[in-house]
């Protein structure tokens, strides 16, 4: 199977994006155990503000958060929505800092990633 990118967009505020972020985490650990190797999980967008949270060894999905292996997160993204600092200092997460280093959904397309969105 082709390589497979993850992209939480999901925010904070509502039951809906909690149960996105989960199922998200979910198919990133459980594709990365069954179907290939390289499963890249990027936060996005409002996304980004679930990082601080899961960071936490007390969030309810931290232990599966710490089970992928290949995060990365959006610089701007972090900054605008003020989560910057706490991201920066993720253990294990790649900062996306330029155009050239952002894996845009059409940089991973071209890469021939399969990507699914949450």
């Amino acid at each position: 199977m082709a390589d497979v990118a993850i992209i939480i967009m999901a925010g904070l505020e509502t039951e809906a994006d909690h149960a996105r972020l989960y199922n998200g985490l979910d198919a990133a650990v459980s594709l990365s155990e069954s179907v290939t190797d390289n499963v890249r999980l990027v936060f996005d967008g409002a996304g980004v503000r679930w990082i601080p949270q899961l960071e936490d060894p007390d969030h309810e999905f931290h232990s599966l958060y710490r089970e992928v292996a290949d995060i990365a997160a959006c610089e701007d993204c972090a900054r605008n929505l003020g989560v910057a600092d706490e991201v920066g200092e993720a253990e294990g997460v790649r900062i996306l800092r330029t155009r050239d280093d952002y894996t845009s959904v059409i940089s991973l397309v071209r890469d021939d990633y399969e990507v699914i969105t949450y």
